[in-house]
């Protein structure tokens, strides 16, 4: 019987961490550059991530799948060449008395939103139209070229709308969900602590006016603030000399079920409604660096994002060898545990201090081909040469980290 009731305890703690994401959809109207953003960091036991470009529906789209999915069945956010975006995190306090067999459907539809909706409307004309029970339990983050940007909280029969640019639903322009409806039943589901959390974060950087890119992948993806504890231990760590300094991580907005990262930053109007940025850290995001894609660059994506079949891409491979030096112990419940010294240290050798170091140049990069690019057409070519350069950047940076002989074969 005790054995029984372990195991039943680790396969609970195991769905758990399979659908726990944290997510937000951001207005134009409060971001440093007036884009929209939606943000989602995923929490899945598929830890072998890779984005892919796809041409079968009635637009072209990029998406983020897992590795084995060969054919790419189920998306877990992504952009099309209409601008329209779309990522999601699981609810656990809807269709709580609902007994159909039919679920787990999130990756299929938000592949067949990507395909068919260019904005918000179309999006709720295909949830009114899907077929009962729909098989979702979900908060979808969607947005549009039209810089429409909003939530939707989805159950097997209904869904609900919560605007970012409603200053009555979003009176600070953002919208955070972790694993809880609003809708759904009280104080029942996941992810409470982090919903804390990401208010703190949220509410400091729009107090400061930094409401961007970066912040979210820097500030928010990387966030290492309990404020249940009121411990920031990426300051706190920041003087401590590198050693067996370890921390509880299971908390944190970004622990061990944390797979990858997806940001799309919308476009303003009359930009091209196919270059909206797709920032992704595919792979553990504490130790996996930043990356901009876009759709208009077509199928070429960067080498170290993508690969065939059920082949998994060179840089969550190299993010995962190195997230299993931050998370050392196997036994028992060692997930928890973060070696906090191989992020950060008083030596500034850390692999989030490495990796924001090196982010500073493509940040910079990138800012300078956008603003070329949002100014006359974006050549396809030009694209592809900055994803070589992004390619060779990113095998510079891990050098000083890995051993690159075998992602290099």
């Amino acid at each position: 019987m005790k054995n029984l009731l372990s195991l039943l305890l680790i396969m609970v703690v195991s769905i758990w961490q399979s659908y726990a994401c944290t997510t937000a959809v951001i207005s134009g109207k409060y971001t440093k550059n007036g884009r929209p953003i939606i943000w989602k960091l995923r929490d899945t036991e598929s830890f072998e991530n890779k984005m892919k470009y796809f041409t079968d529906g009635k637009y072209p789209y990029i998406g983020m799948i897992n590795s084995n999915d060969e054919k790419g069945e189920q998306v877990w956010g992504g952009s099309n060449s209409v601008g329209f975006a779309i990522m999601n995190s699981a609810s656990f306090n809807v269709n709580m008395k609902d007994t159909t067999s039919f679920k787990d459907q999130e990756g299929k539809f938000m592949k067949e939103a990507l395909q068919k909706c260019a904005n918000l409307e179309e999006f709720e004309q295909l949830l009114k139209k899907r077929k009962k029970p729909m098989g979702l339990a979900a908060h979808f983050g969607v947005l549009d070229a039209d810089g429409n940007v909003a939530f939707y909280e989805v159950n097997n029969q209904t869904f609900t709308k919560f605007d970012a640019n409603n200053p009555a639903q979003a009176p600070n322009g953002y919208i955070l969900r972790t694993n809880y409806s609003f809708t759904g039943k009280k104080d029942i589901g996941y992810g409470f602590i982090r919903f804390q959390t990401a208010q703190d974060i949220f509410y400091q950087a729009d107090a400061c006016g930094d409401m961007s890119a970066k912040t979210v992948i820097q500030n928010f993806s990387r966030c290492l603030k309990h404020p249940v504890l009121k411990r920031d231990f990426r300051k706190e760590f920041e003087t401590v000399p590198y050693g067996d300094n370890f921390v509880n991580s299971g908390d944190l907005i970004t622990r061990h079920g944390s797979s990858s990262m997806i940001m799309i930053e919308g476009v303003k109007k009359d930009e091209a409604k196919d270059m909206s940025t797709i920032w992704t850290q595919i792979g553990f995001p504490n130790t996996s660096i930043a990356l901009p894609i876009w759709v208009k660059g077509g199928k070429n994506l960067p080498k170290v994002l993508s690969a065939k079949g059920k082949k998994n891409c060179i840089l969550n491979a190299m993010a995962l060898e190195l997230k299993s030096k931050c998370y050392p112990i196997s036994r028992s419940a060692g997930y928890k545990y973060l070696k906090i010294s191989e992020l950060i240290n008083a030596e500034k050798t850390g692999i989030i201090q490495q990796l924001e170091k090196a982010e500073e140049k493509i940040f910079k990069n990138t800012e300078i081909h956008l603003k070329k690019w949002r100014e006359a057409k974006a050549d396809k070519k030009e694209i592809e040469v900055f994803y070589n350069w992004l390619d060779q950047y990113t095998g510079r940076t891990y050098k000083n980290m890995l051993n690159m002989k075998k992602y290099l074969k």
